[in-house]
């Protein structure tokens, strides 16, 4: 195979990098930009800068946006009674697509998994908790969204204990109906996810 420019194959080592992303179609993404425009480049390369120089964390439930608190966390039209702990800010997204989802959320930042060496203290649990048992805590209700897999029901489960013995009066429930065993919340179709919320069962 002929020897690529090291310019290129940087590049495709980058994209390989990247999560579902293998080398055919690393080396795709690399040909493609060689033959856009240096403007489309620049613009492309500037996002990606911007994300990182822009892009955070909220300090209050851990989604991402460029202002902190976020926009949802500062949005008093939200209803505070319902809080909703989902895995990452791609299941905020997802959810927020249903339309039909008007509380809070708290992004764990994954899931426990003690085979990836991530545990309780690795995740934004403590976080959670310190939420739920502050003194001017309204939240009523906390929807656990974990996603149905092994790693996510275990982490729901672990979640339901640690609630219960901080904020015993607040009810918890867990999405069910609509969402197939081992499927992502990220990955739902609006329609399925209304279900889920909707169909959700104390926990």
């Amino acid at each position: 195979m002929e020897r690529l420019p090291a310019a290129i194959t940087k590049l495709i080592n980058f994209f390989e990098r990247l999560p579902g992303i293998g080398p055919k179609t690393a080396a795709r993404l690399a040909f493609y930009l060689i033959q856009t425009p240096t403007s489309f480049v620049e613009d492309f390369s500037g996002a990606l800068v911007n994300i990182k120089r822009e892009v955070s964390l909220c300090r209050t439930c851990f989604n991402i946006d460029d202002v902190s608190p976020c926009r949802i966390c500062s949005d008093h039209a939200r209803n505070r009674e319902l809080l909703c702990v989902v895995e990452k800010p791609l299941d905020v997204l997802a959810i927020e697509n249903t339309g039909n989802y008007q509380g809070l959320y708290h992004v764990l930042g994954g899931v426990i998994n003690p085979l990836s060496h991530i545990g309780p203290d690795q995740l934004k649990i403590s976080e959670l908790l310190n939420r739920l048992s502050e003194a001017d805590t309204i939240i009523k209700e906390v929807i656990l969204a974990t996603n149905p897999t092994m790693e996510g029901e275990a982490t729901a489960l672990y979640l339901k204990r640690e609630i219960s013995k901080v904020a015993p009066k607040v009810k918890v429930s867990r999405i069910g109906h609509g969402l197939p065993l081992g499927a992502d919340v990220d990955y739902a179709d609006p329609g399925t996810l209304t279900e889920a919320l909707r169909g959700r069962q104390d926990f």
